[in-house]
């Protein structure tokens, strides 16, 4: 069977040049970067490389690149991190109530456990946040803001940069889950987010899983959330995942300043596979038709579901998602697409396809010859 992967916002395949930079990693030098022992200490020499070459891409000090396990971390060291850190300034945060739940999980713990008070911030129609409502929202006791790059959902593109400034002028930390920005959106350094914290996640730009970072604006030292040995300078303890690194920084250097996906040709197909999708009664675009990545399609089915939807694309070879792939099996809708006020009947109905550089106008072609005919069947059973 014929598979057409439109999933590239939940994962990318690993890059064969990134994946020949690791190998040596897994083999010969497998040292632990901690070891005092020559093998220890060419592995430590690879790690401050790493290190090193990331700082350069990032336009930022090595020393405030924090190497982690994904995203997923990189969020949670951020925002517990930080909140832990100055509690004593105030127990204050503000979100919008699209991110991600790595954020949004963290975030809720903080209020359930910890005695914070979080102020979810709804966005329009269109998935964005109005940065006024961030300045309305700041209060003498905020102590963090997080609003992420671009959604993974809906691919709208949010105004970090002004949020980033209305922070900085009332002294509020403020965090970027740029997850789905890199690779898709150009990187020409850190301080274009003008952000304090940006995450960011090797496996969206064709790197490995398992390995991400956080960048964090010097002097600030989030509290760590892993206890152990003093790595990466005592803000998160283990030892290094030294090939997984390798293959963050490689795909980085290779993929981040120049995206890999390359907007001008996806832009073209996103245009065409829109409109065959809207072309069917019943369907609605989902996020910004104009601030948004240029991979990303979200749309919903009047008349079915995505559960529906999406077995009957899969039966046909076609890889697509309903939000965000660590939710991908939840009967309950998107929490996205419910935040920027659609009815819960409709939300159970996303669809989201996210194209790659491997996506071609064949591909496209063989989901819009599909499409009408699984929406007709699935409209007939329900």
């Amino acid at each position: 069977m014929r598979t057409v992967y439109l999933d590239y916002n939940a994962t990318t395949p690993l890059d064969p040049e990134v994946r020949e930079a690791m190998l040596p990693f897994l083999r010969e030098d497998f040292g632990n970067p901690s070891s005092i022992h020559h093998v220890g200490r060419r592995a430590r020499a690879a790690l401050d490389d790493a290190r090193d070459r990331m700082g350069t891409l990032l336009s930022c000090r090595a020393s405030e690149v924090v190497f982690t396990s994904g995203g997923t971390e990189s969020n949670n060291l951020a925002i517990l991190g930080v909140a832990r850190r100055l509690k004593d300034r105030g127990r204050h945060l503000i979100t919008s109530a699209t991110e991600h739940h790595a954020v949004l999980h963290g975030l809720e713990y903080l209020e359930r456990h910890e005695g914070f008070e979080l102020t979810r911030l709804a966005p329009d129609r269109e998935g964005l946040i109005d940065p006024d409502s961030v300045r309305r929202a700041i209060r003498p006791d905020t102590i963090l803001v997080s609003l992420m790059s671009a959604n993974n959902e809906t691919g709208t593109i949010q105004p970090v940069p002004e949020v980033g400034l209305i922070c900085r002028e009332r002294g509020v930390c403020f965090h970027t889950d740029a997850a789905q920005w890199f690779g898709k959106e150009p990187v020409l350094g850190v301080d274009q987010f003008q952000a304090d914290l940006v995450s960011l996640c090797a496996h969206k730009f064709h790197g490995p899983k398992g390995a991400g970072a956080l960048y964090i604006r010097s002097p600030l030292q989030p509290h760590s959330l892993l206890h152990g040995g003093g790595h990466e300078q005592e803000r998160r303890a283990g030892t290094e995942n030294l090939a997984g690194i390798i293959g963050l920084v490689t795909a980085a250097e290779r993929f981040v300043r120049k995206p890999v996906f390359p907007s001008d040709r996806l832009l073209d197909l996103r245009g065409r596979l829109r409109s065959d999708l809207l072309s069917v009664d019943g369907v609605e675009l989902q996020g910004s038709s104009v601030r948004c990545l240029a991979n990303t399609v979200a749309v919903t089915v009047e008349g079915c579901d995505s559960i529906g939807l999406l077995a009957a694309l899969d039966l046909e070879g076609i890889c697509a998602s309903s939000g965000a792939a660590c939710s991908s099996g939840a009967l309950t809708p998107s929490h996205v697409v419910l935040a920027m006020g659609l009815p819960e009947s409709l939300a159970n109905s996303f669809l989201r396809f996210s194209m790659g550089r491997e996506t071609s106008l064949a591909e496209i072609e063989v989901v819009a010859g599909l499409f009408p005919s699984l929406v007709a069947r699935l409209r007939e059973r329900h």
